[in-house]
């Protein structure tokens, strides 16, 4: 079968927008993200008032931010958009998740947030590309604070666990990939999940521009202007 899709000749791709599942069963669990999973999954039985989830870009953690949502009807806004005005009205919500917490905050605000919902019972969900050793905090009691929440981390994927994210990212966009380019792909490729989230995207562009499926002779051409030792 001919693997031309728009005829012949390079054109300029319309790239269309395209929205990530975040359902709890499109979550792909693997032994990198298990433990955090099940801490998700283990809610409202959390061993403290609040958790930090630590990860590497693009490894699921607004994913999972997500799927607590959906459990406890969290309230998820950026670290960074937490103001001291707005705790209280939070802490009433009874769960809050604040993303990105490595891209700084307002500290004395996350302070008094892990008071107040402590005090009101509830839960707080801090997410983050790296610990809070690394984020130069000037505030003691806030320090200790997150040292009381219960920490978990999320690796870079194994190997079955990346096969995985590229079919679920190609599905995303709703593209239907030979198995064979996966394999393709997953042997080659840099092991990152943001690793695979760009080349999913270089993909897409390579087939929309040429108007061709992606088969694994694009695969090692967009993998080739990658890397040309590829």
């Amino acid at each position: 079968m001919a693997d031309t899709l728009r005829g012949g000749g390079e054109q300029l791709p319309l790239i269309l927008p395209h929205d990530a599942a975040y359902g709890r069963d499109d979550f792909l669990i693997g032994s990198s993200n298990q433990a955090a999973f099940a801490l998700i999954d283990a809610w409202p039985n959390w061993p403290s008032a609040a958790a930090l989830l630590a990860g590497p870009v693009g490894s699921g953690k607004t994913h999972l931010a997500h799927v607590w949502q959906a459990a406890s009807g969290a309230v998820i806004l950026r670290a960074s958009e937490l103001r001291r005005e707005q705790v209280e009205e939070l802490a009433r919500s009874g769960a809050v998740a604040l993303e990105d917490a490595h891209a700084g905050f307002d500290e004395t605000a996350l302070f008094h947030l892990f008071n107040a919902v402590r005090e009101a019972g509830g839960s707080l969900l801090v997410t983050s590309r790296s610990w809070p050793q690394s984020w130069g905090l000037r505030l003691p009691d806030l320090a200790s604070r997150l040292r009381a929440a219960t920490p978990v981390e999320i690796l870079e994927p194994d190997d079955d666990l990346l096969r995985r994210v590229l079919v679920k990212l190609f599905a995303d966009r709703q593209i239907d990939i030979d198995p064979a380019v996966v394999e393709f792909l997953a042997v080659r490729m840099e092991r990152s999940v943001a690793a695979a989230q760009a080349l999913v995207d270089r993909l897409d562009r390579a087939s929309l521009s040429a108007g061709r499926r992606i088969t694994r002779p694009l695969a090692a051409s967009v993998l080739a202007e990658q890397d040309p030792a590829a």
